[in-house]
């Protein structure tokens, strides 16, 4: 190995590359294993997405790991190095002039030249071999000489048709090593040879030879047998798996490129005042740019001027548009449904949402699970395996029966139907799709080991403000004391705090405003006003000195409350005397209840966890159907992760849902973490699920999907287990006709990819 430039105190580093020659999943296994022999290395290989996900030494250089990958008869790619972000004072506009990005070549409706060339090779392939399996099959249909046109058409076939399975087994001899590839020729061409044999030194090329056909094993005249249909049939099949496997991989794929893809490619920079089109990746954080209504959002940012609606539905799943004006967010990849923007960029390139959404899809689709590592350990021995089997076959027929052709026939039947394809594709190719979908959905799920947690948890804890809540206070009720005037404690109290930035009196100037009929500038000013920490305010409205805030502010003041204090209530008085109280609190989101009830149905029990009063947090959750005994109120941000290990110690197995900072340790802890995207960043990065859109709703729907996610993958491994398990002892036994076994094992990959695809049509 090259000596490495790289110092040893340097961090650890995560490398991906794209691998290419892979045919099957013991290639993949093979690969997996080369680079696990590294010292530093920890390497996993998914067949289905012809990716390695490297975590290496620093000190081990990516140069390295590609020779290795190419040493083991494959070939790898490094990726490019990301863009660096300069500073908006520091970056040259040179590059603003240049030419867009060119665009990724596997974009749908786009042609695909590796599909279109397995295409043509499937297409001539197929109609060469039809009338070689027809003339096999059907005796009345056998001619004098028929042999010879089989012969003739049969062998482009096996030698043109199959060249890429002659020409991967071939690398890997080189190599030593055997894969599916090996198994396809050497069934193939022994078939193809036999009839050679037969037809030039045997009897089987004299006129008037006729051929029946079985779909099991029997006795036959070995010099006058021929196994052209055998030899062709199979290369046919097989490409037409391969070839349906290959759409059928494109299409799972093909949620994450839709997502790649939703960025806008060129935008409308404004330089001086004038707007210059140049390519999105010239944009630079504090760059403003001009979103016109049908165009995408360039880039992630803050609204600097305008207004309109902004559809996310193709980013979040979110069908309706979302009204924006300035000082509000946006995210790249949206479309301006209406007005005129001028947007600030806040987030560039790979920091944008959507990057890191189609990063956290693409590495969850890299990941394995538990059961497909078994799979691959399987996978890595399977092929010698069944070399042996096939040798023990042709020995055992050989010592049994004495016949020649029976053992040939029933040896080559053992090496064509195993298949380790449908077992690398079990796990990958449902995690594919399965991510995808709830990529579409606003629905990111980080692995495969997420999956495991969704099946075994019990128990949902959610977070009150900002999850179940939508973290803005509104007023709620108004209580004015018998033989006051209500209207006249809004205009009085709500006058007041319009003078005050806090959330509460923000909250009770814009209720009071909208009970009243008037928008908050018409409220009267305040003649004077004072605000008291952590108690209220106080001022005089209209000639009235008035105070507004905790019972203790009016007490202070010497002005009695009556009866016992409203607990989170603000106190309203004027001119010494308490008129009455205002109750503030955080609204409960729309479709909260409805989440929560969704919960239930699946079969968690939902527990309510918050900072806030006894008081509120039972009030919030009797609204949206949480027993009192399930909340758990009061709780400072550091205690959240205690109250989850509560749950845990109890036996339960916890889902913690939340958005703040304050989340992000429980989050951590819980046994699976799920962080609404409206929330903080370090919510996102501890959970193990992300929803996108703040809608509680969405938690449920993860949960449902990752299950059946996680179903299908079971259903796919039962398949591929159960298939090898029941053909390889068919075929040894003589019950299958080689070609009847190259048929099925063409469709085994097959349906493991599309029982994989019913996965896009969760709702």
């Amino acid at each position: 190995m090259p000596p490495s430039t790289a110092t040893p105190s340097a961090a650890p580093r995560t490398t991906e590359l794209t691998i290419g020659g892979m045919t099957c999943a013991s290639c993949a296994a093979r690969v997996e294993k080369k680079l696990n022999r590294m010292d530093g290395v920890t390497a996993t290989v998914n067949y289905a997405t012809e990716k390695a996900r490297i975590d290496h030494a620093a000190e081990v250089a990516v140069a390295d790991l590609i020779a290795t990958v190419v040493k083991t008869g494959y070939t790898a790619e490094e990726p490019p190095p990301p863009r660096p972000t300069p500073e908006p004072a520091a970056h040259a506009r040179e590059e603003a002039d240049a030419e867009p990005a060119a665009e990724p070549s596997a974009r749908r409706g786009e042609p695909d030249p590796e599909l279109d060339a397995s295409r043509t090779r499937l297409t001539v392939s197929a109609l060469l071999a039809a009338p070689v399996v027809l003339l096999a099959m059907v005796p009345a249909l056998q001619f004098d000489h028929w042999q010879w046109l089989s012969l003739t058409l049969a062998a482009p076939v096996v030698v043109w048709g199959g060249l890429p399975f002659h020409r991967a087994a071939w690398t890997n001899l080189r190599h030593g090593a055997a894969t599916m590839d090996t198994l396809v020729s050497v069934g193939t061409l022994a078939a193809f040879g036999w009839s050679l044999w037969a037809l030039f030194l045997g009897t089987a090329g004299m006129p008037g030879m006729r051929h029946g056909f079985d779909l099991t094993v029997g006795r036959t005249d070995g010099p006058a047998t021929i196994y052209l249909e055998v030899a062709a049939g199979v290369v046919t099949f097989i490409l037409l798996g391969r070839h349906l496997e290959a759409r059928a991989k494109r299409k799972a794929g093909s949620a994450l490129r839709a997502l790649m893809e939703l960025g806008a490619k060129d935008v409308a920079l404004l330089r001086d005042g004038v707007e210059v089109r140049v390519p999105v990746t010239a944009l630079h954080v504090g760059d403003r740019f001009v979103v016109r209504p049908g165009e995408k959002i360039a880039t992630d940012g803050t609204v600097a001027a305008g207004l309109s609606a902004v559809d996310a539905s193709l980013l979040t799943g979110e069908s309706l548009p979302v009204d924006v004006a300035a000082g509000d967010p946006v995210t790249g990849g949206c479309v301006n449904s209406s007005g005129r923007l001028v947007v600030e960029a806040t987030r560039v390139g790979a920091d944008t949402q959507l990057a890191r959404m189609a990063k956290l899809v693409e590495d969850a689709q890299n990941g394995k699970a538990a059961a497909q590592r078994l799979a691959d350990r399987i996978s890595a021995v399977f092929v010698p395996a069944v070399l042996l089997i096939a040798l023990g076959t042709l020995a055992g027929w050989l010592g049994a029966t004495g016949d020649t052709t029976a053992a040939f026939t029933a040896a080559v039947a053992v090496l064509i139907i195993a298949c380790p394809c449908a077992l690398g594709l079990a796990t990958p190719t449902a995690l594919m799709v399965g991510t995808g979908r709830g990529a579409q959905l606003g629905i990111l799920i980080k692995g495969p080991e997420v999956l495991e947690s969704t099946r075994r948890v019990d128990t949902v804890v959610l977070d009150k403000t900002g999850t179940v809540t939508t973290g803005r206070m509104t007023l709620r009720k108004a209580y004015a004391y018998e033989g006051e005037d209500e209207a006249e404690l809004l205009r009085l109290a709500g006058a007041l705090e319009h003078a005050s930035e806090h959330p509460v009196a923000r909250a009770v100037a814009a209720g009071a405003a909208e009970r009243l009929g008037l928008t908050t500038a018409g409220l009267p000013a305040p003649e004077s006003f004072e605000n008291v920490p952590g108690l209220g305010v106080r001022g005089t409205v209209g000639g009235h000195r008035v105070l507004a805030g905790r019972a203790a502010l009016l007490e202070a003041e010497g002005v009695e409350v009556p009866g016992p204090p409203a607990p989170g209530a603000v106190h309203i008085a004027w001119d010494g005397r308490a008129r009455g109280f205002l109750t503030v609190a955080d609204e409960v989101k729309e479709t909260s209840a409805e989440a929560v009830a969704r919960l239930r149905a699946l079969g968690l029990t939902p527990v309510l966890l918050t900072g806030d009063s006894l008081t509120v947090a039972e009030t919030v959750a009797a609204e949206v159907g949480i027993p009192a005994d399930r909340v758990f109120a009061e709780v400072l941000p550091q205690d959240k992760v205690d109250a989850v290990r509560r749950l845990q110690a109890e036996g339960r197995t916890v889902a913690m849902v939340g958005d703040g900072v304050n989340d992000a340790a429980a989050l951590a802890v819980a046994d699976l973490g799920l962080a609404l995207g409206t929330g903080t960043d370090a919510a996102i990065e501890a959970a193990d699920l992300t929803l996108v859109r703040g809608d509680l709703r969405v938690a449920a729907d993860a949960i449902r999907l990752a299950r059946r996610t996680l179903a299908t993958i079971k259903a796919n491994l039962a398949w591929a287990f159960g298939y090898n398990l029941a053909a390889l002892p068919l075929a040894a036994a003589g019950l299958l006709n080689p070609m009847i076994a190259g048929l099925a094992m063409a469709f085994s990959s097959v349906f493991v990819v599309t029982n994989s695809l019913r996965l896009r049509r969760f709702t």
